[in-house]
């Protein structure tokens, strides 16, 4: 069982680590009592491969301190319990700036002192475990996608790999663009089967309205430029820590040309191996 601690400075990313971590399928607990740490070690080792991957974690809003994490620490040394410490940092710098930018008190302030001594003393009171961290990783000039990567490229097993899930979803403009769409495809200047009365009534999954709007050069033309150009930008995101891409293809009703265009892309995706849902929100309004 891997049995991670995520500890460190208040506002250096505990919390986002954890978010991450738990996308490498790690079961993730946040704010966990030092003292209950012995015992939910041993309810996840109880339940014989449930729980094969869990992260703890602690900070200074422990009760406590950190006096007792190390006294558990010391516990789990005697037993050979096997743990992994991540320690995450951040200069004192950033951390004040990000301190003003939430507007939230530091969990160690105290009346009259300024937030930076607060920092300095919870910088102090954590030296010692941060020298028993097995990973430090300082977030200062980290972005997410940034911290992403340094988390991936320790904890992410062989062959897991950072990946974008792309939802495609067809729409009418008639109704609305998606609120939650990331990139928006205008297929309206495709030819339209709405306007050839053998056509109408079907939708854009069925063959003759594909052939139809799929005969012309210029739906060739950008459906290859649409696939270079999603290709292009999957990995990209990736880096930069999206994992979620929305791609809405709209046309007048959002019945015809968008579900053949969206159909299609969703072929594409599925075939390179990306892991895509399809979704026709207007075909049959």
């Amino acid at each position: 069982m891997q049995f991670l601690i995520i500890t460190g400075m208040s506002g250096a990313g505990k919390s986002r680590a954890a978010d991450v971590l738990e996308d490498l399928d790690f079961y993730c607990v946040d704010n966990m009592p030092a003292e209950l740490m012995p015992m939910f070690a041993r309810l996840c080792m109880a339940t014989k491969g449930r729980y094969e991957k869990v992260a703890l974690v602690t900070d200074v809003r422990e009760k406590n301190g950190f006096g007792e994490l190390l006294h558990i620490l010391d516990g789990f040394d005697e037993l050979e319990f096997d743990y992994k410490i991540l320690y995450m940092d951040a200069d004192v710098k950033t951390l004040v700036r990000r301190y003003k930018e939430t507007r939230r008190p530091h969990p160690l302030a105290q009346d009259g002192e300024s937030l930076e001594s607060s920092i300095r003393r919870e910088e102090k009171l954590l030296e010692p475990i941060k020298k028993r961290a097995d990973y430090i990783i300082d977030t200062g000039s980290l972005t997410l996608g940034m911290l992403q990567n340094r988390l991936y490229s320790i904890f992410a097993e062989d062959g897991q790999k950072k990946s974008v899930t792309v939802n495609v979803v067809s729409f009418g403009y008639k109704f609305g663009i998606p609120t939650d769409a990331d990139l928006v495809f205008d297929v309206r200047f495709l030819p339209n089967p709405f306007y050839v009365d053998d056509l109408r009534t079907m939708s854009g999954l069925d063959e003759p309205v594909k052939d139809y709007i799929f005969s012309s050069s210029s739906a060739g033309d950008f459906l290859k430029m649409l696939y270079e150009m999603v290709d292009y930008l999957l990995p990209l995101y990736a880096e930069e820590g999206k994992l979620s891409l929305n791609i809405a293809v709209g046309c007048t009703g959002g019945r015809h040309r968008s579900v053949a265009v969206a159909s299609a892309l969703y072929d594409h995706l599925k075939k390179a191996g990306v892991k895509v849902t399809f979704t026709n929100r207007d075909m049959d309004k």
